[in-house]
């Protein structure tokens, strides 16, 4: 995926929506990781933008000492307060790519929904230098997509960031597509680039559901719609809104997450 220069800050200054409105992850996919690589409470993690910790409990719950690196300082202050009964977190406030860190050291680096934002060439031979012989990376995301069931609506919708969202950045406005196996193999096999080993992806499906209201400010967590001019952003949030009471008040979403894994020998 291609990095936006300048927005991986935006997530920071909507720290307290982002945190409410994002969604964490299923717990198959949890599962996934331990049966690939066991945490215990002697295992040393490192998360890459924890953001608002979305990701993090689970991991957390293994007894393990945890590391989290965080580009905003909002969301680190966030996660200090929501992790503090936790003595064996801590969060380093930076860019992953500045940090210093120990190499050879840890059992797990994981990163939800976060590592896009480094450059592949900087981020995986990082990752793989900061692992022991054995140790594991695990890169996950959430991959939203329109509403199956409201064709209208989506219709409707996708009419309104021809308006406002397209024209903005401009954009070519091109068909959505739902993220596919395809897609989790490609990004899977980026790892192998980097020295990595017994490469596997999975993808895992569920659906949210959300009011009018909701849904506008899920989108004001989006990097891309935050740095939309203000009176610009306005209208364009105004406008769907009433577009999804129009067909009911409501919408879903349909979620596919990936995991991809891999080892270094």
């Amino acid at each position: 995926m291609p990095i936006i220069n300048k927005l991986e800050g935006t997530f920071d200054t909507v720290a307290a929506s982002y945190e409410k409105f994002r969604p964490g992850y299923v717990d198959a996919l949890y599962r996934a990781i331990f049966d690939y690589i066991p945490i215990t409470a002697q295992s040393r993690v490192v998360e890459v933008g924890i953001g608002g910790g979305q990701a993090t409990l689970p991991i957390l719950q293994t007894g393990c000492t945890l590391t989290a690196v965080e580009y905003g300082e909002n969301f680190s202050a966030r996660c200090r307060e929501k992790f503090r009964e936790y003595p064996k977190f801590s969060v380093i406030t930076g860019k992953f790519e500045d940090v210093i860190v120990d190499t050879q050291s840890y059992d797990l680096v994981f990163s939800a929904s976060a590592f896009h934002w480094i450059p592949e060439e900087i981020g995986y031979p990082k990752v793989f230098s900061m692992l022991r012989s054995g140790g594991a990376f695990a890169r996950f995301a959430n991959h939203p997509f329109q509403d199956k069931g409201r064709p209208e609506l989506c219709c409707e919708i996708e009419r309104l960031y021809g308006i406002y969202y397209y024209p903005f950045w401009g954009k070519k406005q091109t068909p959505l597509v739902e993220y596919s196996e395809a897609d989790a193999a490609a990004r899977a096999e980026i790892a192998a680039k980097y020295g990595f080993d017994d490469i596997r992806y999975m993808l895992f499906y569920r659906t949210r559901t959300f009011t009018a209201a909701e849904y506008v400010m899920l989108l004001g967590t989006y990097s891309d719609h935050i740095a939309m001019t203000e009176t610009i952003r306005r209208e364009f949030f105004s406008e769907i809104e009433q577009a999804i009471q129009r067909h009911g008040g409501m919408i879903t979403i349909y979620d596919t997450l990936d995991l991809q894994l891999a080892r270094k020998l």
